[in-house]
């Protein structure tokens, strides 16, 4: 799950009407899901990391730091969970890079870099918006598998990703097919896919970090080797940050 860093709010006070803060979210860190990876272009919505619709968090409905990005999915699954602050690893505080590998067939898992004491953080997050389910096949009338859910889309992307890194690895030399793949990446989205597919490339995972929005700024990759770093620096020193 790719970390971000949203920055300081562009206005003093909270959004009045927290729709109002969507173009400022989406400029500063793409416009993804904060949790699936999964490029959205039309009803990508601000998300409320503790939930509007619990009284709890009533005063929250409009603050910049409780906002991220959320697909149908993912916020239909989260709907208005509790979400306590330091029980989950979260991508605006936390190295979610280095919680999750990626697998061909599009599942999920725990890395195994996460202390054991802190699995629950990371699964945790997995069930709040839903990647832990398993893949939903449908098929078209032809009989051609049709990528719908995430779990298959994932895999639709790790064979786009890996046909990428072919093309480059036949031209190591060519800045323009270096580019070309970069440009499939931010169209496709799932950047923790494309960043373990080109694991071993350092010039095309910096390429990728610089290309999403908000990712350079979270501070978890090293600038040069383009290696992820742990914890988080945490650099909006948002509460419960640096978990990871």
């Amino acid at each position: 799950m790719r970390p971000v860093q949203r920055g300081a709010s562009p206005q003093a006070n909270d959004f009045s009407d927290y729709v109002d803060a969507k173009p400022f979210l989406v400029s500063r860190l793409g416009p993804y899901c904060s949790y699936c990876e999964r490029r959205v272009s039309t009803n990508l919505a601000v998300e409320h990391i503790q939930p509007k619709g619990l009284p709890a968090y009533a005063a929250l409905t409009g603050r910049w730091t409780n906002f991220l990005l959320g697909c149908v999915n993912c916020n239909s699954t989260k709907k208005d969970k509790h979400v306590a602050l330091s029980d989950f690893f979260l991508p605006d505080r936390d190295n979610t890079f280095a919680a999750f590998n990626y697998r061909a067939d599009g599942g999920i898992e725990v890395s195994g870099g996460v202390a054991l004491a802190q699995h629950a953080l990371a699964t945790g997050l997995l069930s709040l918006v839903g990647l832990d389910k398993p893949i939903s096949i449908a098929v078209d009338e032809n009989g051609k598998q049709v990528a719908l859910d995430r779990v298959s889309q994932r895999m639709e992307v790790w064979g786009i990703a890996t046909e990428a890194k072919s093309d480059v690895d036949a031209n190591p030399g060519n800045d323009a097919v270096r580019r070309g793949a970069v440009r499939t990446a931010t169209a496709e989205g799932f950047f923790s896919i494309w960043m373990i597919v080109f694991d071993g490339d350092v010039d095309m995972r910096n390429r990728l970090i610089d290309a999403f929005s908000g990712t350079r700024g979270s501070g978890c990759f090293d600038a040069v080797t383009a290696i992820s770093h742990c914890p988080a620096p945490n650099p909006d020193l948002l509460a419960n940050g640096s978990k990871l």
